[in-house]
């Protein structure tokens, strides 16, 4: 009896060694149980880990970021308030330039990605280009975030749901920069929230900042050149940024030069 023992011992390394070295190329007969191969059944081989053990589950994917307003450093995101939903983003060519683009974005809520609602605008700015400190008479527009509260116009309400004013007030004469006539710019504004009291007509003149710092700074329709601080985009955008604009939804304008916007 000892000697058989000593035989079976012999036999159980080399059939190991067998099927070892069979490796890859080793495959179970139809409806044979299922092999273990240096540890793992080969029916379901890659979803368990060594031995027979459950594999470790898969990382939690990385949380994605809400998309931000191309063109816009930390310093100009930093001041959109947080409840702000939509934002009229006009972006000038240069300190100096009077030319601008004008984009209107839009977000569903406070943490969801900015998206545009147009496609972007021409547009005009002050005659002077842009400024961080605005001034009567420099003929700079003022850069950085202000609300959009108020609008109104010399034409009626094309529907907005901002509070509008109609008033012969906003008719306009003469000739701009370029020799450009005037007739018909205020037909349709939106004030822009500088140096201004929110929830008023924009004819209104109370200046919290003082009257040398400037006023009636407003979004209003195109007269084909630049303006003395406001900005300008054609009759049709204008009714369509009426029509788009949600009180509801906080908007704001952020506006200046390219360089003092990506700050």
């Amino acid at each position: 009896m000892p000697p058989r023992r000593r035989s079976r011992l012999l036999v159980a390394p080399v059939f190991a060694l067998l099927l070892v070295l069979a490796g890859c190329g080793a495959h179970t007969a139809p409806g044979a149980p299922p092999q273990v191969v240096a540890g793992v059944r080969s029916d379901d081989e890659g979803s368990r880990g060594p031995a027979g053990a459950p594999a470790a589950p898969a990382p939690p994917a990385p949380p994605v970021r809400p998309l931000e307003i191309p063109g816009l450093g930390p310093g100009t995101r930093a001041q959109i308030p947080v409840d702000a939903r939509q934002a009229f983003v006009v972006t000038g060519r240069g300190a100096d330039s009077n030319e601008s683009t004008a984009v209107l974005y839009a977000r569903d809520a406070p943490d969801r990605s900015w998206t545009p609602v147009f496609a972007p605008w021409a547009a005009h700015n002050g005659m002077e280009g842009w400024t961080d400190e605005h001034y009567t008479g420099d003929l700079r527009s003022p850069v950085g975030v202000f609300g959009l509260t108020d609008a109104g116009g010399k034409l009626p309400d094309p529907g907005t749901l901002l509070p509008y004013d109609e008033e012969e007030y906003f008719a306009v004469e003469g000739d701009g920069f370029f020799g450009e006539p005037l007739a018909g710019s205020f037909d349709y504004v939106v004030a822009i929230n500088y140096n201004r009291v929110e929830g008023v007509s924009p004819i209104d003149h109370e200046r919290p900042l003082g009257e040398d710092r400037g006023g009636g700074i407003w979004i209003h329709v195109d007269h084909g050149g630049p303006t003395q601080g406001c900005v300008s985009v054609s009759e049709d955008r204008m009714k369509e940024l009426l029509l788009t604009l949600d009180p509801e939804k906080k908007p704001v304008v952020v506006m200046g030069d390219k360089a003092s916007l990506a700050r």
